[in-house]
């Protein structure tokens, strides 16, 4: 997290000067000079970032340059809609990408897993904007059916504002979700397809048939169950890239969620919203990472073996 936070201190220090963009240009090099010591951007590097540290640790991320609000009050705004993409898009490719894994995995031959293998081609060789202006030019242009932008309608639940309680939601997030989700999909897809097909050779699976189990209980009961570890692993470290990853998703959809803000501090300079975000997303993924090796403990029983047997030691 230090290192993160200090990487993204520096390179945030090169993308521009924000006090260009919030003065105007009849403003004198003084009041310049003023705005930047107001600000804090004349102090040396190390001061600043000890400062951004040791009040990122209490949850202050500072002033907006561009909006003159708290950056903690902007992330807590836009983290809702942010949220709901991710975890609609995350239920997407798990649901999706599971099932046609294993039946890819438990008929490679047959033309349906043909159709899925085609299928995941597309979702990973088309960049994630052209999906969403594709399927913007289909389902909102040439049919009308979906919105090609905004959230719709939200209603607030305390201080969290959802969209999946109405109509216009539920229409807004079909479209965003689906592009953020199929690149995910086909990384799932391929991965329990390989993993299947590697574990349907081994020994034990042939045992199992030879006693004559029946074909749902080696599939589910013994194949898929030992290609857990490395779904777990994709589907995690999954997680936290959707949210990285929806930066491009949300601007092509004008997604009113976090990567949409940090896009637009991008064009502003707007540093604290930008090592706030990507000091979060940093979080997210670590946490991820944490909860992860943790499931290993309770899926793979190898290691309450080594450990029993460590301990007997």
């Amino acid at each position: 997290m230090v290192v993160v936070s200090l990487v993204s201190f520096m390179l945030f220090n090169f993308v521009g000067d924000p006090v260009d963009n919030m003065v105007g240009q009849e403003a004198t090099y003084e009041e310049r000079v003023a705005m930047r010591d107001n600000l804090g951007l004349n102090d040396p590097f190390l001061v600043q970032f000890g400062r951004f540290m040791i009040n990122a640790v209490q949850g202050e991320f500072g002033i907006s340059y561009r909006i003159q609000r708290p950056v903690a009050d902007l992330i807590a705004e836009r983290m809702p809609a942010t949220l709901e993409l991710v975890i609609a898009s995350a239920i997407l490719s798990v649901f999706l990408g599971i099932p046609m894994g294993i039946y890819t995995g438990i008929n490679p031959e047959s033309w349906l897993s043909r159709s899925f293998l085609v299928g995941s081609l597309i979702g990973v060789t088309l960049p994630t904007f052209v999906i969403g202006i594709l399927l913007i030019y289909i389902f909102a242009v040439a049919l009308g059916v979906l919105p090609s932008f905004g959230r719709g309608e939200a209603v607030q639940l305390g201080w969290w504002s959802t969209g999946l309680l109405t109509a216009t939601g539920w229409k807004a997030i079909i479209m965003p979700s689906v592009t953020l989700a199929l690149f995910q999909m086909t990384i799932i897809l391929r991965l329990v397809r390989s993993e299947m097909l590697e574990v349907m050779r081994t020994d034990y699976i042939k045992f199992a048939r030879a006693r004559g189990l029946p074909n749902r209980m080696i599939n589910f009961g013994h194949a898929f169950k030992n290609t857990l570890v490395p779904v777990i692993t994709i589907v995690g470290l999954n997680l936290g890239s959707l949210i990285a990853f929806s930066i491009i998703t949300e601007t092509v959809f004008q997604w009113p969620g976090m990567g949409f803000l940090f896009i637009q501090a991008v064009g502003f300079a707007d540093i604290p919203v930008m090592a706030a975000y990507l000091v979060l997303v940093a979080v997210i993924f670590v946490s991820i990472n944490l909860f992860v090796d943790i499931l290993y403990f309770v899926v793979d029983p190898r290691l309450r073996v080594d450990k029993t047997v460590a301990a007997g030691n």
